[in-house]
């Protein structure tokens, strides 16, 4: 279970079958239904393997899948707003 606060826009889903999301910088982002609060972007394909660089761990779980991924010593700042696109 994870959760995690965007500092920068991503894109989602390009490679699954299904239409991309773009989501803004800002936005939360949670790997289940379970895990996610009211306005949270549910993504389950979220893993250490599939993350962007620019999400903010919010729990314990997003920590430590963030450990393991290839953004684990990346300085991550708050939302700007400049690296951000309408969803």
């Amino acid at each position: 279970m994870a959760r995690f606060k965007l500092t920068q826009a991503i894109v989602i889903g390009y490679n699954t079958g299904s239409p991309p999301k773009m989501l803004r910088a800002g936005s939360t982002l949670a790997d289940s239904i379970a895990n996610s609060q009211p306005g949270d972007y549910v993504w389950p394909g979220l893993t250490s393997a599939s993350m962007h660089q620019g999400l903010v761990p919010l729990d314990a779980g997003a920590t430590t899948m963030k450990s393991a991924s290839k953004y684990a010593s990346e300085i991550t700042s708050a939302p700007t707003g400049r690296d951000s696109i309408d969803a």
